[in-house]
Order: C-alpha cells, then structure tokens, then sequence
C-alpha cells in the first residue's frame, strides 16, 4: 500500500503543506465518511438508512440489541449484522458493554447532521441554496469558513456567466430560459444577500473573510443588474419581430412552431423548396452552437419530463369469435337432430362432433356435456335446445383413430337415445 509520501515529488514533507495538514487534522470525523461510503451503492444506501433511523431517536438515543432487531424487522438478518458491525469498526456506532446498549459517537452525528442538510435541500437550485445554507450556519455560529464563502462566490459567477452568454447569443429563446432560470435562484440570492450584509458588518471577522464577503457582494449586485437586462433585450428582440400580415403571428411564433417540429417534418416540408444546399455563412459558431445545444439537449430534456397519461382508448370489439362458437353449436344440433329423427337409437359421438378442423371438434366435443343438464335446460340459447335432446352419454372409457387431418384419437364414447336406454 502507498504511503502519503509516495503521492509527492522527492524532498516534499506532507505535513509541511498546509492543506495536507487541515485533512490529517479532521481525519478522525473524515474517516466516518470512509466506513459510510466504501462499497456498492446497495450497501451505502442502507448503511445510511441503518444510521439515519438510529440518529432519529431524539429522545431516547440509547439502543438496545432487541429494540435495533424491533425497529429493522423488515431487513435481511444477516445484512443488518453485518451493517451493524461496519458501523461499528468505522467509530460510528458504539457498545456499552455495561448497560447493554448502542448509541452513536460524535464523528456520526456530525456526518448526520451534514447530510441532512444535502439530503433534505430541494429547489430550483440545491447548490447555491446548500451553499448559501452553510454560509447562514457559520454566520450563526459565529464561525465562518473561508472554503464554504469561496464555493458560494464560485457558484455566483458560474450563473454570471451563463446569463451573460446568454444575453450575448441574442438568442430569444435562450434569454427567456436564463431569465426563468434567474427568477428560479432569486430567493437564494435574497437569502444570500441578508447573510453577507451581515457578515459585512461583524468587526470580528479576519481580513481574508471579509475580502471574501466584499467579492460576494459584489456578484450579487452584478446579478441584481441582469434581471433589468433581460426585460431591455426581450423588448429589443420584440422590436425586431416581423409581423405576418393581418394573421397575428411574428416571426417569433413561426420559430417556436419550427423548433417543435421533428427532422422528418421539417425535411418534408422543405422538400422541392431548395435545389441546393445553402451555405449559410452569415451565421456564426455561438449562434450555431445555441441552436444545436437547444435541438440536442434542451428539447430532449423537455420530452423526458413530459409524465402525462396517455389519453383513454376504447376496448376492441369481440363478437366475432362468440359468432363463431354459437354457429359451431348450431351446426352440432342439426346433426344431433337429424339422428334422432332418422330413429338412430345409439350412435357413435365421432358422427356428431368431427368438424373440418380441430378446435371446432374440441368445441363440439364439450358441448356434449350440456346434454341433460338440468339448469341449461331452461335456458332459451342453443345451449339449452342442446340440452333438451333425448340423449344420453355413455361409455368413453377407450379410444379411436378416426380418419382425420387434425384429430388423431377421439373417446370411444356413444350418444344412446332416451328410448333405447328405458328398454
């Protein structure tokens, strides 16, 4: 395994580094990040839901074993020892041999109290909001960090820099997005802007913090300014709109319906309105780059969010097939019928059931069941007329190999007539 020294060029002393030294020194409570993140994401994950119930007990925060197996009854045994004696390696969880129970060390609290902040944060911006958290927390506290001051002034110009470009691509549709993005962020600006005002005037404070404080002011100010220059560039872009006749659309309406479109409708509709390809050289490479990043990622994203229902749709009739049955049974009556008025006292089933094709002989076959049944009998179908026939079934218990395309064998079974049967 490497040393920390192996990570350095030659005659380079670690400790002598001042950002080597502030990690060594917080690496007893950076170590509990180690023991909660080493692993798959499956055992990450439940190690923190593990830690996050037992942290959750505000007023009792002492464990027992038999309250622990209480409280995570819906886990794998197995896997909740396990987790639990990771826990307990890394100096996140702690047995009291004497009293019998778990509690656990100041290194876990502190990472569940970090980590709550990240994991309960939602809005239209986490990071500047999280950031913005952090700064308000140290000012509260009394003890501001410099990283967490340089990481909001970061994020500050991050957005400077986008809403400026945007501004710059004179592209209608891009400031429109910037601008919804800006109003999105504004309240953590506001936030931000109450927390530096008062960071600004703390005498206590140490010059680099306060330098720090001073260029966050002045982000901020720089992104009050953007919210009157995207109002000033829409109207200049609204000036410019070519208007359509008497028909009410501007060229803006008929660029948002263009953008709309897939490829294939566009290349239908420019289909024999060009005979060559043109060269558009009075366009340049950001206004090219706009539009693509708007066909390639942004309408596709706005496709990916779209999570509305399909609209309802009427179920396929199916009469067809019941059609078909009820004749099948038809047919099979008619031949039991001209039996029994030709005297034919006990005849063999194959002569009423044989049909072109197997699934008609099957169909026919258990339609022989329903002869004397009484409950069908009162029925007014081709069921019950089936039914009221004056025969009976009986035999079966052998087979026959009819001659036929599809059926190989068929019961030996005989359909005897009610008359016969009494003799």
């Amino acid at each position: 395994m490497d040393s920390l020294s192996d990570f350095f060029q030659p005659g380079i002393e670690p400790a002598s580094l001042q950002a080597v030294s502030r990690l060594t020194g917080a690496w007893p409570y950076l170590s509990v990040f180690v023991t909660l993140f080493r692993g798959g994401d499956e055992e990450v994950l439940m190690r923190l839901l593990v830690l996050r119930e037992l942290g959750g007990r505000a007023e009792a925060p002492l464990w027992t074993p038999q309250e622990i197996a209480q409280r995570f009854a819906y886990l794998n045994d197995t896997k909740l020892a396990t987790i639990l004696g990771r826990l307990r390696e890394g100096g996140l969880l702690v047995y009291d041999s004497d009293g019998g129970v778990y509690q656990l060390s100041e290194g876990a609290r502190i990472a569940l109290a970090a980590l709550a902040t990240m994991v309960d944060f939602a809005g239209d911006d986490v990071e500047l909001g999280y950031l913005t958290s952090q700064v308000a927390a140290g000012q509260a506290v009394g003890q501001v960090s410099d990283e967490a001051l340089k990481h909001l002034l970061a994020r500050l110009n991050e957005l400077y820099v986008e809403f400026e470009e945007a501004l710059e691509s004179q592209s209608e549709f891009r400031i429109r997005a910037a601008q919804h993005r800006l109003e999105a962020v504004w309240r953590w600006v506001a936030k931000s802007t109450e927390v530096i005002k008062g960071l600004t005037q703390d005498d206590t404070l140490s010059l680099l913090v306060l330098n720090q404080a001073q260029a966050i002011a002045l982000a901020q100010s720089r992104m009050l300014a953007l919210a009157g220059t995207f109002e000033r560039r829409l109207a200049q872009l609204a000036a410019q709109r070519v208007h359509l006749g008497g028909s009410g659309l501007t060229s803006t309406d008929i660029a948002d319906w263009l953008r709309r479109m897939a490829a294939g409708q566009l290349a239908h509709k420019l289909d024999g309105c060009l005979d060559i390809n043109p060269e558009p050289a009075f366009l340049s490479t950001p206004e090219l780059g706009d539009v693509a990043e708007f066909e390639l990622l942004a309408r596709e994203r706005a496709k990916a969010g779209d999570m509305s229902l399909p609209g309802g749709e009427a179920a396929p009739l199916a009469d067809a097939p019941e059609m078909e049955r009820l004749l099948e049974a038809e047919a099979m009556y008619d031949v039991l019928l001209e039996l029994g008025m030709a005297g034919a006292a006990d005849v063999h089933i194959s002569q009423a059931v044989l049909a072109d094709s197997y699934d008609e002989t099957a169909y026919r076959l258990s339609l022989l069941s329903l002869i004397g049944d009484p409950e069908t009998r009162n029925d007014q179908s081709i069921v019950a007329a089936l039914a009221k026939l004056p025969f009976s079934l009986e035999g079966g218990e052998g087979v026959i190999e009819p001659e036929h395309p599809e059926v190989a064998t068929l019961s030996d079974a005989r359909l005897v007539g009610a008359a016969q049967k009494g003799s």
